[in-house]
C-alpha cells in the first residue's frame, strides 16, 4: 500500500485552471453560435456583432490551448520537485 502524501496545487495554479477551462468554454461556445446562427442566415454572421463572436472563438481557442500546456508544465514541474523533496 502506497504512503505517498498528495500535494496540494497552489492557489495560482488553481486560478490558472479555472481560467482555462472558462476560456476554452466560451471559445467552443462561440464558435458553435456562429456556426448555428451561419447555418440559418449567411448574411447574419457578415453583419452586427457577429465577427466580433467569431473573433472570440478564434483568439480564445489558442490562448486556451498555451494556458493548459503552460498548467501541465506547471504542475509536472511541481509533481517532480514533490518526487524529489520526498526521496530525500
Amino acid at each position: 500500500m502506497s504512503t505517498e502524501e498528495t500535494s496540494n496545487p497552489s492557489l495560482f495554479e488553481r486560478i490558472l485552471a479555472y481560467a482555462t477551462v472558462t476560456i476554452i468554454v466560451v471559445a467552443l461556445g462561440s464558435f458553435f453560435a456562429t456556426l448555428i446562427v451561419g447555418m440559418n442566415d449567411r448574411q447574419a454572421v457578415a453583419e452586427g456583432l457577429w465577427p466580433v463572436v467569431y473573433g472570440i472563438s478564434l483568439l480564445a481557442l489558442p490562448a486556451g490551448f498555451v494556458l493548459l500546456i503552460l498548467l501541465l508544465i506547471m504542475a509536472q514541474r511541481r509533481r517532480s520537485r514533490d518526487a524529489r523533496i520526498g526521496n530525500k
